[in-house]
């Protein structure tokens, strides 16, 4: 017998810590090969780990809702068997196979390179990079990796994110000592010792008028919750956005009665998402500029060839915008059917988020008419709709009770101007106020 310790492993897309949201074995029980064992929460989704080995638990390493880091250790196990694991988490895996496993074609000789294993280059159903839960593209292994500079000489740096900031900030990882589990090289270590670091200084003016801010005592029964790995990706986003985007956010409350009308005559047809999703990608035909990211580094705005509609949903594990890949070459129907599964999906824990050109989000779900969202870069538009309710409303110079809905649309003011804005919230607004014409026009 021999007790074993495997470890979170590399999950790749640059991925480099986890937090535990549920156990699936306990100690004392007994696991076979490839068995999943936990099911734990990244950046970008949330997957089971299997053991690569098989015998009885002895010791489960962190606790329900804690964050572990790659390397870090997650179960022991008492085994008289050698591991044989097929699985298929990147950078994890065991010496010999019971079952199957891809073969690959052999890579020309390269440089040495870090001591984990690279991640496998991450990609959408449409060839989009894979984004995180907000929208944004997560890099893969191919366009990451650094090389060591000698032979032998192996850094402890897994993650693919960090091999590229070192590169981008020229800093030698070799020099690095690593802060993470059995020094994995981590990046906070290479913003410690990139030389950017320490140029980066305040204007003595600006730094003089600033007042200080005194730390915050602590106060009897307050309590800390960590964010988790989705969290904190979604923070880091909005923090991003708020700092870089001159977002602006425009109103028009519009009179739905028509569309809810046309959705009552056909009971067993599209729902309303699915006529609301079709108008926004009529809008989007007629003002491209929308459908775009914004390339800061060139001042430059790309347009994007076809629309892949994001749409923000409320998922069991948080929010995640899923994407319609080229939600304009769909019917009314055929977006209706994406969006039933994607939603389905994202409530079920099952789908991620993933690039997409624009998002719709549907505010009228949580009850309320509106709000000011928070642009995901390098997205530059996003269009929220609020709950149908019963509003006055003049009609024909009468007053009358109509179904009135609120649209709120956020752009980038870097990329228009808001007459332009204002004339895509229209194209919207009065699609939905005389849906029978704007249908005859698609």
């Amino acid at each position: 017998m021999s007790a074993q310790t495997f470890v979170l492993p590399d999950l790749g897309e640059g991925l480099t810590e986890a937090a535990v949201v549920r156990w699936l074995v306990t100690e004392g029980d007994a696991v076979t090969i490839d068995q999943p064992v936990a099911e734990v929460e990244t950046a970008k989704a949330v997957v089971e780990v299997p053991t690569p080995f098989a015998g009885t638990v002895t010791a489960r390493h962190v606790e329900v809702g804690h964050t572990a880091t790659v390397g870090d250790p997650l179960l022991s196990v008492t085994t008289d068997e050698p591991a044989g694991s097929g699985n298929v988490l990147v950078g994890y895996g065991t010496t010999t196979s019971t079952g199957p496993r891809r073969h690959r074609r052999p890579r020309a000789a390269a440089a040495p390179v870090a001591a984990a294993p690279p991640a496998a280059t991450a990609a959408s159903p449409v060839g989009l990079p894979v984004t995180s839960p907000v929208g944004l593209p997560v890099p893969g292994a191919a366009e990451t990796a650094s090389s060591a500079a000698a032979a032998g000489d192996r850094p402890r740096v897994v993650s693919p994110l960090v091999r590229r900031l070192a590169q981008e900030r020229g800093v030698d990882v070799r020099t690095i000592r690593g802060s993470g589990h059995g020094g994995l090289i981590l990046r906070r270590d290479v913003e410690a010792a990139s030389p950017a670091a320490s140029r980066v200084e305040a204007p003595a003016a600006a730094a003089e008028a600033l007042p200080a801010v005194a730390p915050v005592p602590a106060r009897s029964g307050e309590t800390r919750v960590e964010l988790s790995p989705l969290g904190k990706a979604a923070a880091g986003v909005f923090e991003r956005s708020r700092r870089e985007i001159p977002d602006v956010t425009i109103w028009a409350d519009v009179d739905a009665t028509p569309l809810v009308e046309l959705r009552a005559g056909a009971p067993d047809g599209p729902g309303l998402l699915a006529y609301l999703a079709r108008f926004t990608v009529a809008a989007l035909r007629e003002h491209p500029v929308f459908n775009a990211r914004f390339d800061a580094e060139r001042r430059e705005t790309v347009h994007s060839p076809t629309v892949h509609l994001g749409l923000a949903v409320q998922g069991a594990n948080g929010l995640v915008v899923p994407a319609v890949p080229h939600a304009d070459t769909l019917t009314t129907t055929g977006l209706d059917a994406e969006i039933r599964r994607l939603t389905a999906a994202a409530r079920n824990g099952e789908a991620t988020s993933s690039a997409g050109t624009f998002t719709l989000n549907n505010y009228g779900a949580f009850r309320v008419d509106g709000s000011t969202p928070i642009l995901t870069p390098p997205n530059v538009g996003m269009l929220g709709v609020g709950r149908i309710i019963d509003r006055p409303w003049v009609v024909g110079g009468e007053l009358a009770v109509r179904k009135v809905t609120t649209l709120s649309f956020v752009f980038d003011h870097r990329v228009c101007d808001g007459r332009t804005a204002a004339d895509f919230l229209r194209v919207v607004a009065d699609a939905i106020e005389n849906p029978a014409a704007a249908i005859a026009r698609l």
